[in-house]
């Protein structure tokens, strides 16, 4: 059985996410603050956790950075926080993903599931580090991407961007990451070089570069690659 952690202080909000996950076989432990959280992820080691950013005894961030000291659990973050700086923080953090309330409860469901499905996949060891999709393959020991039959030429800062993606399959990046990956934490702020860059990627990549398949844009946020 998959654990769910909720670490949220409204009331009715956890009785709706209780009965939902339980109804679909979940278990689920609550948490009204952070502190009970921490003890509750350390003592029943969950699957996921759904954590709310506003707790009464501590900003959700720092409950995340202290799962994040010993534990790669994934964590949907649940907030009313709508703006890009409180979402890119959040991901910066090690969050996985960011969901804005209101939100629809099947598309947190359908988030919930690709998180544990990622978890699931095993990784990548390097005699294997073959990606395929369904236009292109990416050998990454190799350094080596095909599509057609063909070799696809790319630069070296392509390849380093493509890299990072596709070994975290479905899992938004920040800008802010691939930009000190990259290009070094001076240029932590130049997001037109992603953006050119990944144009670039898309053009050599990509069926339809306009309307992308693998490369995925996540609005002043990051990127995340899907397979």
């Amino acid at each position: 059985m998959t654990r769910v952690l909720v670490v949220e202080d409204d009331p009715q909000l956890v009785r709706a996410l209780v009965i939902n996950l339980q109804a679909r076989k979940y278990g689920v432990d609550a948490a009204p603050d952070g502190a009970t959280a921490l003890r509750l992820a350390a003592a029943h080691q969950p699957d996921v956790v759904m954590l709310d950013l506003g707790l009464p005894d501590m900003d959700g961030i720092d409950v995340l950075k202290a799962l994040r000291g010993w534990t790669r659990v994934p964590v949907l973050v649940l907030s009313a926080r709508q703006g890009s700086e409180e979402k890119v923080a959040a991901l910066d953090a090690g969050a996985d993903d960011y969901i804005t309330k209101p939100f629809n409860m099947n598309e947190l469901l359908a988030r919930l599931r690709a998180a544990v499905r990622r978890t699931e996949d095993t990784p990548l060891a390097p005699e294997t580090t073959l990606v395929e999709t369904g236009d292109f393959s990416i050998d990454l020991f190799a350094k080596k991407v095909v599509r057609d039959g063909r070799d696809v030429r790319l630069t070296p800062t392509e390849w380093r961007l493509l890299e990072i993606l596709v070994t975290n399959p479905g899992r938004l990046i920040t800008q802010k990451h691939l930009l000190q990956e990259v290009w070094g934490v001076s240029q932590s702020n130049k997001t037109n070089y992603l953006r050119i860059y990944m144009a670039q990627l898309r053009r050599k990549l990509e069926t339809d570069p306009a309307h992308p398949r693998y490369l995925i844009t996540e609005p002043g946020m990051g990127y995340r690659f899907e397979s």
